[in-house]
């Protein structure tokens, strides 16, 4: 049987990732009480219950039980009970965000201040995300990516290393992106805005893509930046990091970010284990 707890901050899709593991013929059940967990656990582990997936929803609207999830986790171990933890996290902006956006007020919001019910539950909830099997962080995941994701570790049941990169290419003119945690500047390699024949192409394009990295500065950089984020991301996860949003931007954002983007996302795709995800934020802004 495979037993997986779903928990995590509200507001990060702990319920969305119920229904997607639902979709995959898991047998779900959202905030039931602690001790009917592990009961159901025993049942299940017995054959009782003929259910050969399970995932079960645990977060503070547990209230004071919350607190009592240690002593669960102990037991099924105890009983030789094997789960999984599934902890569903997001940066504090965009839980605020989200929470803005539907007007729902937080569980542990007593005031109605949602930043510092936010607090208090990361809190609440540090010791269970201190033993996951699987962080996700869906700061930057639309709703199709997490259900990607979901289904490659618990359908698919491929490796995690519980980080999740987002690659953004970008333009200077536009700013630099908010959450970006790695900012890279290629604005020094050859340009293909100042040659007719590319200049209404993209980095999507080959002959942009030869174009800029035809130097051998290009190719030097471009295994430089491979080899240096190769290093960070073993080191990121031992630290605890399971978001890395990495910037790549030149002016305007068409070519030479895009065609850089392009080659560490396909680089790193070699990789199994990290969650991956590209975005051209500024491919589309020619004529702003």
């Amino acid at each position: 049987m495979r037993f997986v707890i779903v928990t995590g901050m509200s507001g990060a899709g702990k319920s969305t990732a119920l229904k997607f593991l639902e979709d995959a013929g898991y047998f779900c059940a959202d905030n039931i009480p602690l001790p009917l967990i592990e009961k159901f656990a025993e049942l299940s582990v017995m054959q009782e219950t003929g259910y050969s997936r399970v995932a079960l929803g645990l977060d503070v609207r547990a209230g004071v039980e919350i607190q009592g999830a240690q002593e669960l986790l102990e037991h099924l171990v105890a009983r030789g009970i094997s789960y999984e933890i599934l902890f569903l996290d997001a940066r504090d902006a965009a839980l605020l965000k989200r929470y803005k956006e539907t007007r729902r007020s937080h569980p542990l919001a007593r005031d109605g201040r949602i930043e510092e019910g936010i607090a208090r539950e990361r809190e609440a909830l540090q010791f269970l995300k201190s033993q996951a099997d699987v962080i996700l962080d869906t700061s930057n995941l639309l709703t199709r990516e997490l259900r990607g994701e979901i289904e490659k570790i618990f359908v698919d049941s491929q490796e995690y290393r519980n980080i999740y990169v987002t690659i953004i290419s970008f333009g200077f003119k536009y700013g630099i992106p908010a959450d970006a945690d790695l900012v890279f500047d290629v604005r020094f390699l050859p340009n293909p805005f100042y040659v007719d024949e590319l200049k209404q192409l993209t980095g999507l394009d080959q002959p942009v893509r030869d174009y800029v990295m035809k130097t051998e500065t290009a190719q030097q950089f471009l295994d430089k930046l491979q080899d240096m984020i190769e290093f960070l991301l073993p080191n990121y996860v031992a630290e605890g990091k399971n978001q890395l949003v990495i910037g790549i931007g030149c002016t305007g954002g068409w070519h030479r970010s895009v065609t850089l983007a392009e080659c560490l996302y396909r680089h790193l795709g070699q990789y199994a284990g990290y969650g991956l995800k590209l975005v051209h934020r500024d491919i589309a802004a020619r004529g702003r």
